[in-house]
């Protein structure tokens, strides 16, 4: 017999919050695409210090973004930017100045703070429906915005105060699917893995990495519904107003 769910957590990007949703708005102010504008900064700070070629900084961005996909996905690691910027600067032959590289690192990290991505439509809803009855936290990979950065995205929708827990890759040195992730939400939760139910949008990460630790695991396909077809979800959670009955129907069977 299995465990009585007792907690919930959630994915970030593409189930609380639309990855690149404010590409368009930053495309009405006339700024750069948020990958062309990390390049541009690198360049530009290096450009101040030695003239370089923006299409050598450029290239070495893409070399060290194709390491970091590496490691991400198969070490279960996800480098900082300010590790994913040494590594660049190392493949240049160049540094920056202490103050200067700080700076570099923190642009990067608060762009999405600056303009923020849109909320995926219901999920404000959902989380007033389910927080209280169930325990909640947040686990997510930091890809560019580190984990503070996140949070105080989610204070700026004034989602935060829906979660009991807050788990990123940046600050427990590993990323999904690896069990420390999950381990994390559940002594933040103070419930066992088993009790456990995952929402995200990618099979591999959000749903066969949880079902591996004996979780359960929704499959959310409102903004990518590229593994419905081939999922082991225990339920397949199409738009934010069904994901308390969902829950509950899955809280409920034995």
């Amino acid at each position: 017999m299995g465990s009585r769910i007792r907690a919930i957590t959630f994915d970030l990007w593409d189930t609380i919050v639309h990855d690149d949703s404010d590409e368009p708005k930053r495309a009405a102010q006339g700024l750069r695409s948020k990958k062309a504008e990390r390049r541009h900064l690198l360049w530009e700070a290096l450009n101040r210090q030695q003239p370089i070629a923006e299409s050598a900084v450029s290239l070495a961005y893409d070399v060290g973004d194709a390491a970091f996909n590496r490691v991400w996905h198969d070490q279960h690691v996800t480098w900082t930017i300010a590790d994913r910027l040494r590594v660049i600067l190392k493949g240049l032959g160049r540094t920056l100045p202490e103050p200067e590289f700080a700076r570099v690192v923190a642009e990067h990290e608060e762009m999405e703070c600056r303009i923020r991505p849109d909320l995926i439509p219901g999920i404000a809803e959902a989380l007033q429906a389910l927080h209280g009855r169930y325990r909640t936290c947040i686990v997510s990979d930091a890809i560019v915005s580190p984990g503070r950065c996140l949070k105080q995205l989610l204070e700026s929708y004034g989602l935060a105060r829906h979660f009991d827990g807050f788990v990123f890759s940046d600050v427990v040195g590993h990323s999904k699917p690896h069990r420390a992730m999950f381990e994390d939400a559940a002594r933040q939760m103070g419930v066992e893995l088993a009790e456990i139910v995952h929402i995200g949008d990618r099979d591999h990460n959000d749903v066969k990495g949880p079902q591996k630790l004996g979780m359960k695991a929704i499959l959310f396909t409102a903004t990518r519904p590229a593994d419905k077809d081939h999922t082991s979800a225990d339920a397949i959670c199409e738009r934010h107003a069904d994901l308390p009955a969902i829950v509950d129907r899955l809280a409920a069977a034995p």
